[in-house]
């Protein structure tokens, strides 16, 4: 058993599974996921919750007026304890074990394609597991400090999971390698700027900041930048580099390179 969240697949969706060993029994943990005046000591936002298969349940996170919104899913105490949110499906089992319980929390994964649903999976392991420390604090009567250096923890993940990676699609006139990057929730003004360097590197075709770049490299083929953001899945960016027919020996080290590259401009968004 480990604490690191694993990136799993259930049915055809992305999911996060944690498992944790408690030395508390299976009723004291159900209070602490279930019960509003317990979530408020370890979970980012106030809870209210009908606790009942089919009720509502509600997340008010700090500076947000309206509430999102789910609906109970299971809830079996002290066992099984399971909601939507959004789109997604979070659940919580509880099995007994001789020192106290075993908790097995899973976060699948819901909305649009498997593929781009995946490249969040870093920043939400790393949120929970923030979270379920500040739980296990609360279980042992412990003061909790939220971690500084999320940062570095989601580009952990992010590794772990494999989402640093890029892919090499065939095309009719060559190859495409592709990148897709969880950028959290930065405003896409504040990303603009970063592009400098990358707009002296080729020739402009096109440029609608600040979402999209389009330029030629001197050696052929065709560099672009296009970034998405929404309320609900945060900001993002795919980055694309066409390799014309003959010219596969570019291949590898523009992975390596554009691997990096990416890494260092996650790094530099949130100035670490």
């Amino acid at each position: 058993m480990t604490d690191r969240a694993r990136l799993e697949t259930v049915g055809e969706r992305p999911a996060l599974r944690v498992e944790r060993r408690l030395t508390h029994s299976p009723e004291r943990v159900w209070r602490a996921i279930t019960e509003p005046p317990e979530l408020a000591r370890w979970f980012p936002a106030a809870v209210t919750v009908d606790l009942r298969p089919g009720g509502a349940i509600e997340f008010t996170f700090e500076g947000e007026e309206t509430p999102t919104t789910g609906e109970v899913l299971e809830a079996d105490a002290p066992r099984v304890f399971a909601f939507s949110w959004n789109d997604d499906v979070l659940r919580w089992e509880i099995t007994p074990a001789d020192d106290g319980c075993r908790l097995l929390f899973t976060h699948t994964f819901g909305r649009g394609e498997p593929a781009i649903a995946r490249i969040a999976a870093g920043r939400t392991a790393a949120g929970w597991d923030s979270c379920l420390v500040a739980l296990a604090a609360l279980l042992d009567g412990e003061e909790h400090e939220p971690p500084q250096d999320w940062v570095c923890t989601i580009e952990a993940y992010t590794e772990e999971f494999g989402l640093a990676d890029g892919e090499v699609l065939e095309t009719r006139d060559g190859k495409v390698i592709r990148f897709r990057r969880d950028l959290i929730w930065k405003p896409l003004d504040k990303l603009w700027p970063l592009l400098t360097a990358e707009k002296a590197a080729g020739t402009i075709l096109r440029e609608e900041p600040p979402r999209l770049l389009e330029l030629s490299l001197p050696r052929g083929g065709v560099v672009r930048w296009e970034f998405t953001h929404s309320a609900l899945d945060g900001t993002m960016v795919e980055v694309t580099q066409t390799v014309p027919r003959g010219q596969d020996d570019v291949v590898p080290e523009a992975l390596r390179s554009w691997r990096e590259k990416l890494k260092d401009f996650f790094a530099a968004a949130y100035g670490s």
